[in-house]
């Protein structure tokens, strides 16, 4: 165990390691080609994750302050961000804010305090998925692969488009673009609340577990990850509307279709069949 982190974890490799709001950019592994910056004020923690993440073969920079954050992401431009909620200069809510907006990031945020209005905050803020502390640095790993994966198969997608839209009443998912209208308004989900959004509308009406999900979306089938799925399913009923999404208390969430639309078609998909 190490100061707040789940599990046995290799000794920080003798690198130079970062004084507080500089950085630096470290490959111990050949052809390690996918970039993480890690913003953590915590020189014992931030080192052991970089540490394993270098071991896994990631080029890692880091950041000890909010400032710093922001002008290492501008300039090293990470595929990755694993960031600190609370942070010296400005927060790390502000840090995704600013990030988010100079280029699109996945961003998996961690926080010392297990309340579900700050991950929701988090998520609201461009977050795809959050730990608290203390956590696995296994779970931390396999999230950042998850994530990282999840932008491969939006550019794969990208560049091979499936055309068509599925409709539930006035809830419109547009699968060529990942844009998504409700009302007649558009609505924009991270990545992951798309990607949620989704996987509900390939069964509308059918009640899908918390695991089920956490597989599908995630790509993790650890029982310990279905809070995730919780706050992400009220992120998501906060932009498209709580009556949208069924909860089946003990067992998981359906996509419904809203009142006064019940005599529409669960789905309709054109150019095929497949959501």
């Amino acid at each position: 165990m190490l100061n707040g982190l789940g599990g046995h974890i290799a000794p920080p490799e003798p690198v130079g390691q970062e004084r507080a709001g500089h950085h630096s950019s470290t490959a111990t592994t050949p052809g390690a080609q996918r970039r993480v910056l890690v913003v953590e004020d915590d020189p014992t923690i931030v080192e052991a994750i970089a540490a394993r993440l270098r071991a896994e073969g990631f080029l890692v920079q880091t950041a000890a302050d909010g400032p710093a954050a922001v002008e290492t992401a501008a300039a090293w431009h990470p595929d990755l961000l694993i960031l600190d909620v609370m942070l010296p200069g400005f927060d790390g809510l502000e840090v995704c804010r600013r990030v988010q907006a100079q280029r699109p990031v996945p961003v998996l945020m961690l926080t010392a305090r297990d309340d579900e209005t700050d991950m929701l905050v988090g998520l609201g803020v461009g977050a795809d998925d959050y730990m608290t502390k203390p956590f696995s640095m296994r779970e931390l790993v396999a999230r950042s692969h998850v994530l990282l994966r999840r932008i491969e198969r939006a550019a794969v997608a990208a560049t091979t488009p499936r055309p068509g839209s599925v409709r539930l009443g006035d809830l419109e998912i547009d699968r060529t673009q990942r844009r998504v209208r409700a009302a007649g308004k558009d609505i924009h989900l991270t990545p992951t609340e798309f990607d949620l959004l989704m996987c509900l509308a390939r069964s509308p009406r059918a009640v899908l577990t918390r695991e089920q999900l956490l597989a599908e979306v995630w790509d993790w089938a650890d029982a310990s990850g279905t809070r995730t799925v919780d706050s992400h399913v009220k992120a998501l009923r906060r932009k498209i509307g709580a009556e949208r999404i069924r909860t089946v208390h003990g067992v998981g969430y359906a996509l419904e279709t809203p009142p006064g639309f019940a005599g529409e078609p669960a789905a309709r998909s054109q150019g095929g069949s497949e959501v």
